[in-house]
């Protein structure tokens, strides 16, 4: 990757206006931008489109009207705040940076953040593994959306120690953990996320995700989750389960 794509291009999937369906602020209004990319890989993940940027992204022309044009990767930045700014004219509640994971991207954060000052906020998705990253841009940033990713879906693969140096960086804007929970969840699992949440602020809001079964991955016991939800309101102020009520409601 040259200067150039470092500092004045991006990998872009798509941009489009639609109902946040995950985690605390479900149901508001954004504008998403999903960029490419992602350092890791979750067996339950849902855009894996977004893994490497396609030749063309498509960007929404009018909010919520799906009516798309087609652009050429990579995008430069300057472009990317145009037409996000453009879909910001309508109502928003904020613009929520995903991907594949945008902290690959840090550059197009800090752009990005230009169009705070239109009244929208800048809400970050990421998957917790890029602390660094996250340290980079954390000023810009008004809500942070932080998965943690459990061992059991990740091939054993373990993040704690990213995951805690992420949400002590995190804690400092308005931040909640998600976590999808399958049929190969563990109580202990469950328990070290629920001690790694209160050593760093017990107001810090939980979401348990029930997974969307896909790759194999098993639904989770409704039981269970009542389970660990008892478990973690008992070191935690505020823990709710939230499935991904986009795909109920058929919304992008």
């Amino acid at each position: 990757m040259n200067k150039m794509m470092e500092t004045d291009t991006v990998g872009l999937v798509e941009v489009f206006s639609s109902i946040q369906g995950e985690g605390l602020f479900v149901g508001c209004r954004q504008v998403f931008v999903r960029l490419a990319g992602c350092n890791i890989s979750c067996r339950y993940c849902d855009t894996q489109e977004s893994f490497a940027a396609p030749k063309l992204a498509r960007i929404e022309t009018q909010p919520g009207r799906r009516s798309f044009i087609n652009v050429a990767n990579p995008l430069r930045l300057s472009e990317l705040v145009d037409y996000v700014g453009a879909l910001c004219r309508s109502p928003h509640h904020s613009i929520s940076v995903t991907g594949g994971e945008p902290l690959l991207y840090p550059q197009a954060i800090k752009a990005l953040a230009a169009l705070r000052g239109a009244g929208v906020k800048l809400y970050l998705e990421t998957n917790g593994t890029l602390p660094a990253e996250l340290q980079s841009v954390i000023d810009v940033i008004d809500i942070v959306s932080l998965d943690f990713k459990l061992p059991s879906v990740m091939g054993g693969v373990e993040y704690w120690t990213e995951h805690e140096q992420f949400l002590r960086i995190a804690a400092a804007k308005a931040a909640f953990v998600k976590v999808v929970v399958s049929g190969e969840t563990t109580e202990a699992e469950i328990a070290r996320t629920i001690e790694l949440i209160a050593a760093v602020d017990t107001a810090i809001p939980l979401i348990f995700q029930p997974v969307t079964p896909a790759n194999g991955i098993c639904a989770v016991d409704p039981a269970k989750v009542l389970l660990w939800q008892e478990l973690a309101l008992q070191q935690l102020q505020d823990v709710r389960v939230i499935p991904q009520t986009h795909k109920i409601m058929g919304q992008l």
